[in-house]
C-alpha cells in the first residue's frame, strides 16, 4: 500500500480509550500518532499492550491552531455530522491523518474547520473511540491495500486472486536498416 497515515485524538480524557486507539493505530501500521488539546499525556495511555510509543512517533499539540501535519497530508475528521460522508462511500487519501473526538464530546469546532474531509460510520448511535478507529483503519486497509473484489460465493469461493507479476524480456523496437 502506498502512502502513509496517522491517527489522532481531539481532547481525549480517558486513559483506557487512549490506549485502545493507540494500540489499534499501531496494529494497522500507522506512521504517527497525535493528540490535540489532550486532557492527559500520551504516556498515560493504558491498555496499550503493544508498546506503541517505542514504535511510532507521538506528537502532542496544546490547541488546534498548533496542529502540524506533513506536507500533502489530508486531515480526515471522524464525526457524526449531517454533512459527513458515510465511510463506505469515502475514498481515502493516500496521505491522511484521521482525527477522532473525545468521549461524550465531538470534535471541536476548530478541528472540524481544519478537516479536509469529515466521515461518519453509518451506525444507529455513537460508538467507542477505539472501535471507531478500528473500523476506519480497516476500511482504509480494504480500500487501499490492494485487495481484489470480494468473492461472489460464501466462504471465499469464487474470488480470483491475481497472479504475481512476472517480468519479461525488455521491449525494444526493431532497428530499421
Amino acid at each position: 500500500m502506498r502512502g502513509y497515515f496517522g491517527v489522532g485524538v481531539d481532547g481525549i480524557s480517558k486513559p483506557m480509550n487512549l490506549g485502545n486507539l493507540v494500540r489499534i493505530a499501531h496494529a494497522f501500521d500507522a506512521s504517527f500518532f497525535f493528540s490535540i488539546a489532550p486532557r492527559l499525556k500520551l504516556s498515560d495511555a493504558q491498555s496499550d499492550t503493544s508498546r506503541a510509543q517505542g514504535a511510532l512517533p507521538f506528537y502532542s499539540f496544546a490547541q488546534p491552531a498548533d496542529l502540524r501535519l506533513p506536507l500533502g497530508c489530508r486531515l480526515v475528521g471522524v464525526e457524526i455530522t449531517d454533512d459527513a460522508v458515510e465511510l463506505p462511500r469515502f475514498h481515502h487519501p493516500t496521505r491522511a491523518a484521521y482525527v477522532f473526538g473525545a468521549e461524550r464530546f465531538s470534535l471541536s469546532p476548530q478541528v472540524l474547520k481544519a478537516c479536509d474531509f469529515v466521515v461518519k460510520i453509518p451506525t444507529r448511535f455513537s460508538i467507542n473511540v477505539g472501535m471507531a478507529g478500528a473500523i476506519v483503519l480497516y476500511d482504509r486497509l480494504i480500500s487501499l491495500g490492494g485487495y481484489g473484489a470480494r468473492p461472489v460465493g460464501t466462504g471465499g469461493k469464487g474470488a480470483e486472486i491475481p497472479p504475481l507479476h512476472a517480468w519479461g524480456a525488455p521491449l525494444a523496437k526493431p532497428r530499421e536498416e
